[in-house]
């Protein structure tokens, strides 16, 4: 009883560390640029419609045009690092080949090394074909997420019966029939966790589409908020764009995890009927 307690109680206190900074920006983004920096930190005001107002009006909605390369980026790059991640990480799970050992310790050994490492080598490499400051410099790096493909091994070695495998051999299905038509719905929870991860990780990257882009209309959310925030320097009021700005990329966020969340209550109602 004690222990379970205790366990509640550092949840709450994670779940408060990590939602505080949220309740922040929606309390400050309904400030006024005067009020954001003389009032009580978590005392809300009522100028968040103008805020929004303001925020779509920068630069003849500049921020839209950020938000959608965001959506871009992060949609269609953490889509196809999914199936990519599936067939690769399905192929080291259930095929066996020459160097297959090799190639799993160098995909262990890649989710060890930061993005940020790689960051420099990918815009010199992308330089030379003439792909920076494009939307490919930033989709094509994305491509490939060496921790997807750890996840996807470890689901495919876990979600997908070798007897399964066999069936479908037996009726006359090619591993690329069988890979799409029984794999892929078999591997369908884990898929989506790579995907939530690979879509976030890409909403938030910064360092990347900062080193890779000039044109500020190719910016996703978080080069062009730093921009704002850059000028915040010399025009205060930038700060209340800035953070209006932050709590409306929060939405997409949310809206997607909610949306996602079904397919994992499925997927463990399925498991408890089984058990």
């Amino acid at each position: 009883m004690r222990n379970s307690k205790l366990a509640t109680t550092l949840l709450l206190l994670g779940a408060a560390y990590c939602l505080l900074p949220v309740v922040w920006v929606l309390i400050a983004a309904s400030k006024s640029s005067s009020e954001l920096f003389s009032t009580f930190t978590l005392a809300p005001s009522t100028h968040l419609a103008g805020n929004l107002a303001d925020l779509s009006g920068y630069r003849d909605g500049l921020y839209w045009r950020w938000m959608a390369n965001t959506a871009l980026y992060a949609g269609l790059g953490a889509a196809v690092s999914t199936f990519i991640s599936a067939m690769s990480g399905y192929a080291l799970a259930k095929f066996d080949f020459p160097g297959k050992g090799f190639v799993f310790n160098v995909i262990l050994a890649g989710v060890l090394v930061p993005g940020v490492i790689l960051a420099i080598p990918q815009y010199l490499l992308l330089a030379r074909i003439g792909l920076t400051n494009t939307y490919w410099a930033v989709l094509l790096p994305s491509f490939i997420s060496p921790y997807g493909i750890y996840l996807a091994r470890i689901f495919a070695a876990a979600a997908v019966p070798g007897e399964i495998l066999e069936a479908s051999r037996i009726d006359g299905a090619s591993d690329w029939r069988t890979f799409l038509r029984v794999v892929m719905p078999m591997m369908r929870t884990g898929l989506v966790t790579v995907f939530l991860f690979q879509f976030v990780a890409i909403w938030n990257n910064y360092m990347l589409p900062f080193i890779m882009l000039g044109n500020d209309k190719l910016y996703p959310l978080t080069v062009g908020l730093s921009s704002l925030l850059n000028q915040g320097a010399s025009q205060p009021s930038m700060y209340t764009t800035v953070v209006t700005g932050a709590l409306v990329s929060l939405v997409p966020l949310i809206a997607l995890f909610f949306t996602l969340q079904r397919y994992w209550q499925v997927d463990l109602a399925a498991g408890g009927v089984k058990a």
